[in-house]
């Protein structure tokens, strides 16, 4: 495991320790929420917790969930405890950017109902403004996904629809991810706001004022950020 590896895990575990026995835990995605996902299988095995219940945000983490020994249910109304979750740009006010592993209407859905969210990421996910480093993900319908881009391509001119092999991805929910370029100067809201009002898309990788804290793992040890 290479130094930043092992400071990820740190980060994970120093989220995992907020969770408390016989809480709702939503479950990341990702390679450092898979991190959370492991302690908290050790923590049940060796009975540091207990009561547990996990909601997974992708079929990924329910599976890895399973396999350590969390129990896992369907989201349903009642509010989750906390959630532990990466991310793929943290702003200094704790604005995210998230769903470049293609999970971001899962995560939504599951974080908007959590008490407590907090993200886990390495120090290359810092940024000063989102739109830095990544592109904003964008869920959008299978069906007629062409015109939903040219009417979004309106106002984020740059971007592509997202690809693996010779297809393009496809979500757990059946959707497609249309990675977008964000403009250098931009109000997130707004934004939000616009994207989510245009007609064939389902939801956008705009998390604002959701994380709670954030602990982050750098070459001289993990750092805690709190909004």
């Amino acid at each position: 495991m290479s130094d930043l590896e092992a400071l990820k895990k740190e980060a994970a575990l120093r989220a995992v320790a907020l969770v408390q026995s016989g809480q709702r835990v939503g479950l990341g995605t990702g390679s450092t929420a898979k991190y959370a996902i492991e302690e908290l299988g050790r923590l049940l095995q060796t009975g540091e917790l207990q009561g547990i219940v996990g909601v997974a945000t992708s079929k990924a983490s329910a599976e890895l969930a399973r396999e350590v020994g969390v129990p896992v249910e369907d989201l349903d109304p009642r509010p989750l405890d906390i959630a532990i979750d990466g991310a793929d740009e943290i702003a200094p006010n704790l604005d995210l950017v998230k769903g470049l592993g293609g999970a971001l209407l899962r995560e939504k859905l599951t974080e908007v109902q959590a008490r407590r969210l907090i993200i886990i990421a390495d120090h290359t996910k810092l940024v000063k403004q989102l739109g830095e480093k990544a592109p904003l993900p964008i869920e959008i319908a299978q069906f007629g996904f062409l015109s939903t881009i040219e009417r979004l391509r309106e106002f984020l001119p740059g971007g592509r629809l997202r690809m693996v092999g010779a297809g393009n991805f496809v979500t757990d929910n059946g959707n497609y991810i249309y990675d977008a370029q964000l403009p250098e100067q931009f109000d997130p809201a707004e934004l939000e706001r616009r994207i989510k009002s245009t007609l064939g898309v389902v939801d956008t990788g705009l998390f604002l004022g959701m994380a709670e804290r954030a602990f982050v793992a750098a070459p001289d040890g993990v750092q805690e950020l709190e909004r």
